[in-house]
Formats: structure tokens, sequence, C-alpha cells
């Protein structure tokens, strides 16, 4: 084993359902310097035939298992800069997407941002998944970002061409191989999917339910049929299974009790519900919320 690496780690405060979850092996990554190590890491668990999870602090991942045989690498690489002559923003991948909002509006003057006050999750999290909100997606003012390759041991800088921007998706969840150092952002020029006044502060404070949650869980399978819309349709908007449940206030936001939460009590109810809306609308709903499967460990 690996000296500088934690055992029989906690990680389930990693998700925003705050399930009691553990891993076998536990590093994290606090500055560049620690990205040497990833190579030894990769390398070891190749050998040892052991699953690799890389997580930052986007919470918005659901563990399917109470416990993994795993190494799991918590990414806390921080830093910011934003020129306001050229309106770059330069920032790593663990930064808050919604505190640098906040900053470059309050400090800088820079509005173009302000949709993503009140967005949880990091720079990494909202690239990986092409995060967005009320018309405004990550990929909108996005240039490019500088990635770890631990198959070839190299760091690559990724062009927005490349990165295969679609709706919740991107390149990286393709190739998790690839470890996400930091990205870089042209914030000159507004970038719209669609146009929307929509007060987002109050929205959130106002209209989205508090607690142990990751926000919306399942995609928007159309405009016309909007996940939380098929949920209540089909008569669970509500409806709790053990420590899990669908918030009354807005039905696609999957809820958990927290540590008496098991989360196999998440799983079975996200499980239920695309039985359910599948035979009763013909919609199969897919999740935006990243499961985290338990592959059994092979050493």
């Amino acid at each position: 084993m690996l000296s500088f690496l934690l055992k029989n780690h906690e990680i389930g405060h990693y998700s925003g359902y705050q399930t009691r979850v553990f891993a076998d092996y536990f590093y994290e990554l606090s500055s560049e310097d620690d990205i040497a190590k990833l190579a030894e890491i990769y390398q070891w668990t190749q050998n040892e035939r052991i699953p690799l999870l890389i997580i930052g602090g986007g919470t918005n991942l659901l563990f399917a298992s109470d416990l993994y045989e795993w190494v799991v690498i918590k990414n806390s690489l921080s830093g910011w800069q934003y020129d306001t002559v050229s309106n770059i923003l330069y920032t790593s991948s663990d930064e808050s997407i919604w505190e640098i909002a906040n900053q470059l509006e309050t400090k800088y003057y820079q509005p173009l941002w302000h949709r993503f006050i009140g967005l949880p999750g990091s720079i990494g999290w909202a690239i990986y998944g092409n995060a967005g909100c009320f018309g405004l997606e990550t990929e909108s003012n996005f240039v490019s970002c500088e990635v770890y390759d631990m198959l070839s041991n190299e760091q690559k800088t990724i062009p927005k061409s490349e990165m295969w921007f679609s709706y919740r998706h991107s390149f990286l969840k393709d190739n998790p191989h690839l470890f996400l150092i930091s990205a870089t952002f042209d914030l000159s020029e507004k970038h719209e999917k669609y146009h929307s006044d929509v007060d987002n502060i109050y929205f959130r404070e106002h209209q989205q339910p508090k607690g142990n949650s990751c926000g919306s869980f399942f995609k928007n399978p159309s405009k016309e049929n909007s996940a939380g819309s098929l949920i209540e349709r089909v008569g669970l908007k509500g409806y709790r299974h053990g420590g899990a449940y669908w918030s009354t206030l807005h039905a696609n936001f999957l809820m958990s009790d927290g540590l008496s939460c098991p989360p196999s009590d998440l799983i079975w109810l996200v499980w239920l519900t695309q039985e359910i809306v599948k035979k009763e609308t013909g919609i199969e709903l897919e999740n935006e919320v990243r499961i985290i499967e338990n592959i059994p460990s092979k050493k």
C-alpha cells in the first residue's frame, strides 16, 4: 500500500445526500505539486486491480453503496484570477462556481455569470457535466482546460472544440483517466442557450427545497415534459422510501435524511421512479446526478 493513502476514510459528506459512506483508501490532492502522485496512485491501482475514483467539490453525485474497496482521490485544487482588461478568467478546478460568480459581480462588476450565483458545485464539476441554469451553460464562455492524463503520464491542454459539450455532458465524462487541473473562460461576451429573466437568487431561496439533495436529479426529456412534471403526473411527488423521498416542493429533487438514510434507499427510489414513469408515459428518465456504482475490487 502507498504510505500517503488514508485507510477506511468517510466520503459520504462529499455528496449532497450526506449518507454514511466509506472508502478503503483516500487521498486529498491540495496543490499542483501533488499531481505528481497521481501517476504513482494510478499505477498502484492498476497493479492491485483496485478501482479508482476522482471526486471534487461538486457534491452532485450519489454513492450507490456504503462501502467502496477503492482508492478515492479528492480534488481540492484552489485559486483563481480574473483579468479586467481581457475579461479572461483562469481558475483551478475545485473552486466554487457560485463563489466565483458572486465575486465577479461584487468585486469586478462583471455580471455575466450572475445566473450561476447559487449554483452549487465546483468549476470542475460544472465542466465535467456542462452544468447550467436559466439558459446559461458552462460551455458558453469556455476556452480551454488543463488536464493530467494518467494513462500517458503527461499534462495536456484541451480546447473547447475537443470537449464535445452537449446537454449535461463533456469529453471528460467519457475519459475518466483525465484529471482536470484548471480552466480558462472568456467573459467578454454573453452566449446564451436561451434568454431568461428569472430572478435566480429569489428562485433558489424560495422555490427550491432545502435539505440533503443534489438538486434536480433527472434530466428534462423536453420542454414539454420536464422530469418534475412526469414524476408528479405518476403520483410520486412527495413519495418516500425509508430515508429517501421526492420533495413536495419540487418533484425532481431527490432528498435524503442524511446519515440515517442508507444509499440503497435512494437507489431503490430512483429505480422505482424510472420504472413507473417509463410504464405510464413511455419516457425514459436519465439521471443528471452522477451515480457511483460499486464495482468490486479484484485485489
